[in-house]
């Protein structure tokens, strides 16, 4: 099962299309789309608007491949549960974000294991097709919690100490 999302705060709906498009081109594998606020209305996968974060979380457990943009959150959120990606960042030059922040966030996460950035829809899709069905080897989650040596070291540089 493949889900999608466009994330809690903006539309994206060269996303959203992209995912419904190849949803419509392989009927045999299921797709889930959360859309949010976007204009468009996928036609060949299940989706709502806004899932709770409980349906979220579960679906994203779930699936084979999570395909999202370029949000911190969800980069997190499926490292942490092992969770195969691919995600387009949203571009403010297409005047789906303020600024090309999912940019860097892409050339800093992009060498993670389990994670594929994609430039363009076309990409998007092909990626979808060699990936779908194909779960990452849940070894590679990373942990839940900072490691105790880098709170510490937080907590000392809150109280003035480092």
């Amino acid at each position: 099962m493949i889900f999608a999302s466009v994330g809690s705060m903006l539309p994206f709906d060269r996303l959203t299309r992209a995912v419904d498009e190849w949803a419509g081109a392989n009927p045999s594998t299921p797709v889930f789309l959360q859309i949010g606020a976007g204009q468009y209305v996928p036609r060949h996968a299940q989706w709502a608007r806004m899932v709770p974060h409980e349906d979220y979380l579960l679906r994203l457990r779930q699936c084979d491949l999570f395909v999202a943009h370029v949000g911190i959150g969800s980069i997190v959120q499926a490292l942490e549960i092992g969770t195969r990606m691919i995600m387009l960042p949203r571009l403010a030059s297409l005047g789906e974000h303020t600024t090309e922040h999912q940019l860097h966030t892409a050339a800093r996460f992009g060498d993670s294991p389990g994670l594929t950035i994609v430039d363009d829809t076309q990409a998007l899709q092909g990626a979808m097709s060699e990936f779908a069905g194909q779960p990452l080897a849940h070894e590679r989650r990373i942990a839940a919690f900072a490691p105790p040596q880098m709170t510490d070291r937080i907590r000392l540089f809150i109280n003035g100490a480092l």
